[in-house]
């Protein structure tokens, strides 16, 4: 019987496995800071490996900002946080599958790394665009002190002596931004599926660093496009040199070849030329049938009436029968006729004729009937966008109140929902903001049956006293979030009347792990050091506490249908009819344990001081062993 982890997954613990499995003598063993033994690469071997020649040097093509390593540090690195449900906060919480996280989004996708991996078909972000513009807790403007930024580059020298001429002072404006965003990008990227797409509004100030970041997370091969979004805003004054009226969409796949974006944009019906085949008959002989038209009736008869043993003559007359019994009521004859001396086709097959001859268009021009069909359908996405700031969309909500500056227009994301998910696709956002994006969800699935799924994730960012949020009782930004949801669902319900729409959300909070310790090894404590112990579990802590940190440690996405229901007097918490079954009671009788197993549950965790001695630990891995050996059980 494990220990549960109860902590994200250790990066770079993975990533060194996985260069050992390609580079075994690459990885050394060596002593960490508390002395214990761990493998370590050797990263002078493996540049050696990687090269079919000794390095000497080093230039290379490179992006970087000061505190570029430490940001990779930073997205390898594990967390002991966990996120709490909140009951009274959510919406429909038995029933929904949309979740609604508050809490630093760095920590939150640390944590959401195992449940999520290659699960997020979309992922939409709205970061801060480094403008100097506003006070929240992440403030919209990440410049260094500069005496700190030039200590850091070192751009002075011993005697306080300027190193060179030409500073770069524009880079201590980007330095911390780029640490922000390159750690949070990473841990995004693990989450997309293989087929995922990444949209990210930004503007002018920072779009040339996204995209060189986005090209090192994702890979230059896998940008598709820049969406240039036109927002209508104006500016006048002094200062003013020219009006910036636009923002960018960044546009990235996961995986650039698995990635399909959907074809949303109708095309405009025209007519084309079904003789506009690029080869002769000789090439496709199936495809040259005659096609006979009677003006009067408006009848069309496609009829194979030529002989394809005569086709390299490239003579008509020799080709082609007339049908001399349609002539006579009346029909026409129309082919493909002579290009560049060689009879040609028609660009369908007789087959596909007769099941698109609705599409037909006959016209005549000069004396001559041609043959066309309609063609319709999607064209791709379009490049360039224009969405005003969906500002209207929220006061409309909140009783003409402007509670929130220059939230994302719900149209804008209802487009980019059609283009990058699919209809069960889970679709993320980690800068929620005033939750546009769950709006959008919620809105098209309502248009088109979806079934769509959300995670939304804001840090709790107060808001300034003497806004008309704070006036209005909005204490902070996931307060907004929280309760455009809850309105923009009841909205679209009842102008749809869409009564079985997910409209709900489950409400998690980032905090502290639930374990006193959440480090311990299990290898370092004896069997009686655990039974003997206090308990290791913070005061305070409820059994959903417990579940939804067991349940990010296994994987399991917290979306899934759970129920409590109780077991002589045990509270048992079942998740999804059995992946999981848990029981964090201080005692646990034997018969509570042999009802779970009877269970036959994928996975089954308990308090490690539920039992009294290591011998009631021992007759619960035999009772399962009996009743149900598939389950992994483990303890807190």
């Amino acid at each position: 019987m494990d220990k549960m982890k109860m902590s994200s997954p250790d990066l770079t613990a993975a990533n060194i496995e996985k260069i050992a499995e390609m580079f075994p003598n690459v990885v050394t063993e060596a002593k960490d800071e508390q002395g214990n033994l761990v493998h370590k690469v050797d990263f002078e071997k493996l540049k050696q490996e990687l090269s079919s020649a000794v390095i000497d040097g080093d230039e290379s093509y490179d992006f970087t900002w000061v505190g570029k390593k430490q940001a990779m540090v930073e997205a390898n690195k594990p967390t002991n946080k966990t996120l709490r449900p909140c009951l009274e906060d959510s919406v429909n919480w038995d029933k929904t599958e949309n979740l609604y996280i508050e809490g630093d989004n760095l920590e939150v996708l640390k944590l959401l790394q195992e449940s999520y991996l290659n699960k997020i078909k979309m992922i939409y972000i709205d970061p801060p665009y480094n403008t100097g513009n506003d006070s929240f807790i992440y403030p919209d403007d990440y410049a260094t002190n500069k005496d700190q930024y030039d200590e850091e580059v070192g751009a002075i020298d011993e005697s306080g002596y300027r190193m060179f001429k030409n500073t770069e002072t524009n880079g201590r404006f980007h330095s911390s931004w780029c640490s922000m965003m390159y750690p949070r990008l990473k841990l995004a990227r693990n989450l997309l599926s293989e087929d995922g797409v990444i949209f990210i509004s930004i503007d002018d100030n920072e779009s040339y660093n996204l995209k060189k970041i986005c090209d090192e997370v994702f890979g230059a091969s896998n940008f598709i496009v820049e969406m240039i979004n036109i927002t209508g805003a104006s500016q006048n004054g002094e200062g003013v040199k020219i009006q910036k009226n636009t923002e960018s969409c960044l546009v990235y796949a996961k995986n650039y070849d698995l990635c399909e974006p959907n074809k949303v944009d109708k095309a405009d019906e025209s007519l084309r030329n079904l003789n506009d085949s690029p080869s002769p008959l000789y090439t496709r002989p199936d495809m040259g049938y005659t096609i006979y038209y009677n003006p009067n009736t408006k009848d069309i008869k496609p009829v194979k009436d030529y002989d394809k043993d005569k086709i390299y003559t490239n003579d008509e007359s020799k080709v082609y029968k007339n049908d001399t019994a349609l002539i006579n009521q009346g029909y026409v004859p129309i082919r493909p006729g002579i290009k560049s001396n060689f009879l040609h086709r028609w660009r369908w097959g007789f087959d596909t004729f007769i099941e698109r001859k609705d599409e037909i268009v006959i016209q005549q021009s000069k004396g001559k009937y041609s043959c066309y069909f309609k063609q319709t359908g999607y064209n791709p996405p379009k490049n360039i966008l224009n969405y005003i700031a969906g500002t209207s969309s929220v006061k409309d909500l909140f009783d003409g109140n402007r509670i929130f500056d220059f939230p994302k227009n719900p149209k804008m994301l209802n487009y980019l929902l059609n283009v990058g998910s699919h209809k069960n696709s889970i679709v993320l956002d980690f800068f929620s903001g005033s939750a546009t994006t769950a709006h959008a969800v919620m809105q098209l699935n309502a248009e088109d049956g979806g079934k769509r799924k959300f995670i939304m994730v804001q840090l709790p960012e107060v808001c300034d006293e003497k806004s008309e949020a704070y006036k209005a009782g909005y204490k902070n930004i996931c307060e907004i979030g929280k309760e455009r949801i809850r309105r923009a669902g009841k909205k679209i319900v009842e102008e749809t009347g869409k009564k079985d729409l997910d409209i709900g959300f489950r409400v998690l909070k980032l905090d502290e792990s639930n374990m006193k310790n959440v480090y311990y090894a299990p290898d370092e404590l004896s069997q009686s050091d655990l039974v003997d112990s206090i308990s290791n579990i913070k005061e305070g802590r409820s059994g959903y506490d417990l579940l939804y940190q067991c349940m990010l440690d296994w994987g399991l996405e917290l979306s899934l249908p759970h129920e409590t229901m109780r077991i002589n007097n045990n509270e048992v918490h079942i998740v999804n009819d059995g992946d999981l079954i848990a029981c964090f009671d201080d005692k646990v009788s034997e018969d509570t344990i042999k009802q779970i197993a009877d269970k036959k549950p994928l996975r089954a965790v308990f308090k490690d001081s539920s039992f009294a001695t290591p011998a009631a630990r021992i007759n619960v891995d035999e009772i399962f062993k009996l009743k149900s050996p598939q389950t992994t059980i483990k303890v807190l």
